[in-house]
């Protein structure tokens, strides 16, 4: 089936909301997931290596290399479903799959489109200058999360503080009230993680289609909002989509 322009794009995040989920599991999610983040830190150290050597080719042919772009668009789907099965979301309580193939049954799916053409020689780094704005956003949001660790002697109350901050704020408060994960935040969590995945796709040469400043904002973002594919779930949940 054909895709019109204005609705193509080469980074396409998909997400669904994978219910019923247990009130209690999220609590436990960080010790579950030791061993994918274990894999994920040697697979970061390898996406750096490969982003390393195509950088090169990228430079004098303007193509990804196929095998490095299959590696590193892997490693950013196995990050994807352990940030979706964790506190990214905490929309499923499906484990995650230790693989960097595509796992069509998993209610969390990345797909990119490998680019034919990025732009060459200093135009391909200066190109990545538009992405300045949204870095600086991702960054700071990272600092947020990081920064009761570089406090002193206030560390540990404050991350106390936050944790609690944390669970209150996100979906394991609704969890844990009601058994059901809230819809409205499901759009806004999904929609800023997709936003976050496409940033780093595009500061790593794996798309030239650079993301809006704003989360979701843009023409197609009224249609993604509101766009909900439904299907059978398990025990006749209902279940909700985002894409």
């Amino acid at each position: 089936m054909s895709t019109s322009a204005e609705e193509y794009q080469p980074v396409r995040v998909e997400a669904e909301l994978d219910e019923p989920l247990s009130r209690w599991l999220w609590a436990v999610k960080w010790l579950l997931l030791i061993p994918h983040h274990v894999a994920l830190t040697a697979l970061g150290i390898g996406f750096l290596v490969a982003t390393a050597l195509a950088l090169p080719v990228l430079f004098v042919t303007g193509r990804y290399p196929r095998w490095l772009f299959a590696f590193t668009t892997g490693v950013l789907r196995w990050a994807w479903r352990v940030v979706y099965y964790s506190y990214g979301a905490l929309a499923t309580d499906r484990y995650p799959p230790f693989t960097l193939r595509a796992a069509p049954d998993y209610p969390a799916r990345l797909f990119i489109d490998r680019p034919t053409h990025l732009p060459r020689g200093p135009g391909l780094l200066l190109s990545r200058l538009r992405a300045f704005p949204q870095l600086l956003l991702v960054v700071l949001v990272a600092l947020v999360f990081r920064l009761v660790w570089w406090i002193g002697g206030l560390s540990a109350v404050l991350a106390v503080v936050a944790l609690t901050i944390l669970i209150l704020t996100s979906p394991a408060a609704t969890l844990l009230r009601t058994g059901h994960y809230p819809r409205r935040q499901f759009r806004s969590l999904v929609a800023f993680d997709r936003w976050v995945i496409q940033v780093l796709a595009y500061l790593f040469f794996l798309t030239d289609a650079l993301p809006p400043l704003r989360p979701e904002s843009g023409r197609r973002s009224g249609r993604l909002r509101d766009r909900l594919r439904h299907r059978p779930p398990r025990r006749h949940a209902p279940a909700v989509s985002a894409r």
